[in-house]
């Protein structure tokens, strides 16, 4: 056993538990300080040339009070430390409560929501123009993402927006966050466009919160954390997906493969070509995504 550093003397933890991370002992962690072998969380992580190190060590260790550029904090997966490790996350929140509140307004809200929500291709018996995705609107494949009518539809979303992603933020990093919320929302929406009825609407930010969901499985088994409450999460989860009327359910397996596969990349590239296993991956499922809806729009037209 490691010394400990003084002023953090050594607690007992029950045998079937992990100890708690030293700046959020809340949270159980099966990782420790390769130098001072606290428990450290991914929020605490900071990479080093071999395992990971607490904030204290890389302080102290640059002798200047401040990490040298090589040693500057660094999440699990490579990306930076912020001060504040939620700030994607709040305006994801923010974005979406913009859009459902727009799509209250009397007049306004009809608008919206025919403009913005998912559709192959519209048709009516009226000779109105056909109008969707088939017909070069791809953009509805995300703003859809972002629209919600139902209260209920919209507080779930956020609710699980704002448990998953806050951590997931944290642990990988702004940039890397936000491409697996944006990729897996997109992943969501083309396998809708691909698989349901070109004249049915959807909308939702159901597919990239499902993408969280598949991350949160992969970042919380990298960290050998008790895996039994996010697979119980996880599996009511695709019971209300397959079980309830009015669920796009291509949406929820779509966000949810396409988070499986990029947290992977994230969490698990080698270090020395982190950055191209990461940032390749993410534009593979791209293309992906990319093919997905060519293919479908030939279908149609």
């Amino acid at each position: 056993m490691g010394q400990q550093p003084p002023g953090s003397p050594e607690k007992s933890v029950p045998a079937d538990r992990l100890p708690g991370c030293y700046r959020h002992p809340d949270r159980e962690t099966g990782i420790r300080c390769t130098r001072c072998e606290r428990p450290i969380c991914p929020e605490c992580m900071v990479s080093a040339s071999v395992g990971f190190q607490c904030p204290e060590c890389v302080r102290g260790g640059s002798g200047t009070g401040h990490a040298p550029a090589a040693n500057r904090p660094r999440t699990i997966a490579g990306g930076a430390v912020a001060a504040d490790p939620h700030l994607v996350t709040k305006i994801l929140l923010g974005l979406n409560a913009a859009v459902f509140l727009l799509a209250l307004i009397p007049g306004v809200g009809e608008r919206v929501v025919d403009q913005l929500s998912l559709i192959g291709r519209y048709q009516d018996f009226f000779g109105a123009p056909l109008e969707g995705v088939a017909e070069g609107q791809w953009y509805r494949l995300l703003t859809s993402m972002f629209l919600h009518q139902a209260i209920w539809h919209f507080a779930f979303n956020m609710l699980g927006l704002w448990w998953l992603g806050g951590p997931l933020e944290a642990a990988l990093g702004r940039a890397r966050y936000l491409a697996l919320y944006l990729i897996s929302g997109l992943a969501g929406s083309a396998l809708t466009y691909l698989i349901a009825a070109q004249n049915q609407p959807s909308l939702g930010a159901s597919g990239a919160i499902f993408g969280l969901l598949g991350a949160t499985v992969v970042l919380m088994r990298r960290m050998n954390y008790d895996m039994r409450p996010v697979f119980v999460l996880l599996a009511l989860n695709l019971l209300f997906t397959f079980t309830l009327s009015n669920i796009a359910w291509q949406a929820h397996v779509g966000g949810l493969i396409a988070g499986v596969v990029i947290a992977a990349a994230m969490v698990h590239a080698p270090r020395e070509r982190r950055a191209l296993v990461q940032w390749g991956t993410c534009a593979l499922v791209l293309a992906a995504v990319v093919l997905t809806v060519v293919a479908r729009t030939a279908m149609l037209t």
